[in-house]
């Protein structure tokens, strides 16, 4: 990787790891929650009021901190069957178009998740006692990282930084030849 871009990459491995923390934080906190809720109910018979809005926010949060990682680390929903048979460059293009797309996706979220909590800022969640807009404000912050780790990738790409490359290393239809070719070898049998 080029000098120029390493502490910007070191930078943004560093975010992707707290909102992954954070992330999985929020799941555990979620889980607590839901917890006691069902103990409160159950056992108690007095269910507090908090902790299913407060579980639900918590859930928006560990969701799009997620996906923004998953983003990062080329982990996120494709339908790359057409990749498979593309030569190098090819992929190249259509993976930098998917990287624009998820982009736009997540300037969308910054936009429209925006303009919920300005719509909702003056109103109140009764049970929690907070802004109505922090409902929406997981989806503006996912939104902040999907633009910030898609823009990444793509700076990566177009400086050369071969970060397809570990994608194209094992193909599924790479794997069904060999597979063929050790079955037809009679002095390997190999069970799939």
């Amino acid at each position: 990787m080029s000098n120029n871009l390493t502490p910007v990459v070191n930078s943004l491995t560093r975010l992707s790891n707290a909102a992954l923390w954070l992330a999985g934080t929020g799941l555990v906190l979620m889980t607590v929650f839901v917890a006691w809720q069902v103990f409160c109910r159950y056992v108690l018979n007095d269910s507090p009021s908090w902790t299913e809005p407060g579980s639900v926010m918590l859930m928006s949060w560990f969701i799009f901190l997620g996906a923004a990682v998953g983003i990062r680390e080329n982990n996120h929903l494709g339908f790359d069957v057409l990749l498979y048979v593309l030569p190098k460059s090819g992929k190249r293009v259509l993976r930098m178009i998917s990287d624009v797309v998820i982009l736009a996706f997540g300037a969308g979220m910054v936009w429209y998740g925006g303009a919920l909590m300005s719509l909702t800022w003056n109103t109140t969640l009764p049970s929690l006692g907070i802004s109505g807009a922090f409902d929406y404000l997981p989806l503006a912050g996912g939104g902040v990282l999907a633009v910030i780790f898609s823009l990444e990738r793509i700076v990566l790409r177009l400086a050369g930084e071969p970060i397809d490359d570990a994608l194209d290393e094992i193909l599924p239809a790479e794997i069904a030849v060999e597979i063929e070719n050790i079955n037809a070898d009679p002095n390997v049998k190999l069970k799939v």
